[in-house]
């Protein structure tokens, strides 16, 4: 028995990375899945594969700078796989340049809390009436190491990953009560930004897999997903309000994560 037949999930920014191995994994634990992403050829491209491993899937063309993006994008779960017991806020907001603290100007910092703090606010709060009504329901948000060691020339992207933890935790202790756990996934995977990152700051890249007690970057459906998956489904019943570092031990003693900025 797949332990999430029957449950209907929403992953957003799943057209690649760690959205689409986590979208790979729920589907081969049972799972519907309704593929959030704006990039509309990569979004459809793995909801072909996630219909070649026989699980229900469908697209829907979402944009997290947009309120009513986010909002259509529960809505169309909803109607289309009829319900929604899972939510995967992965999706972050693009162009998120390294700038010096000093630098930044108040749109960029502005932009960061509007696409990726309050996008998560917005699918939250449109997903909790559905699980409320089931009495169930799991909600998985992706923050990041950058924010937890405050890693330096990303400050608006940082805060705005701390700021999605506040919030993960803040809704489990209100949600709880209604069967709803909220946790989040701080992952490190051979992603398509992690790739650009390794391109532009090789030696920085190198370094860091030094400080990986693992000695890799994870793979998104075969070290992300599995993690997702069972945060998703009724094994993990009892744990909420918890960060969950997927990132090899990367997070024990942290690491040196420096890319290259303009002075």
């Amino acid at each position: 028995m797949k332990k999430l037949n029957g449950k209907m999930a929403l992953v957003t920014g799943a057209g690649q990375g760690v959205g689409r191995g986590i979208a790979l994994r729920l589907a081969r634990e049972g799972a519907a899945v309704m593929v959030a992403e704006i990039n509309e050829t990569t979004g459809r491209a793995v909801v072909a594969e996630l219909q070649a491993l026989g699980a229900q899937a469908a697209f829907v063309h979402t944009d997290i700078n947009h309120k009513a993006s986010v909002l259509a994008a529960v809505e169309a779960t909803v109607s289309q796989l009829g319900g929604i017991d899972i939510l995967v806020n992965n999706a972050w907001p693009a162009g998120s340049v390294p700038q010096r603290l000093e630098n930044m100007s108040d749109a960029t910092f502005e932009g960061a809390f509007q696409a990726g703090l309050q996008s998560v606010w917005w699918a939250m709060r449109a997903a909790f009436p559905h699980m409320k009504a089931r009495r169930w329901g799991r909600i998985i948000n992706m923050c990041s190491l950058n924010g937890v060691n405050a890693h330096p020339y990303t400050a608006h992207y940082n805060t705005m990953k701390e700021g999605v933890r506040a919030l993960s935790r803040t809704a489990a202790r209100e949600w709880g009560e209604h069967g709803i756990c909220v946790n989040v996934i701080c992952p490190a995977a051979a992603t398509p930004a992690y790739e650009v990152f390794k391109s532009r700051a090789p030696d920085s890249a190198a370094e860091m897999l030094k400080q990986n007690p693992m000695g890799y970057m994870g793979d998104p459906e075969a070290d992300i997903g599995p993690v997702a998956a069972f945060l998703a489904s009724e094994d993990c019943r009892y744990l909420t309000g918890n960060t969950l570092f997927v990132d090899g031990g990367s997070h024990i003693n942290g690491v040196s994560w420096v890319p290259p900025v303009a002075d």
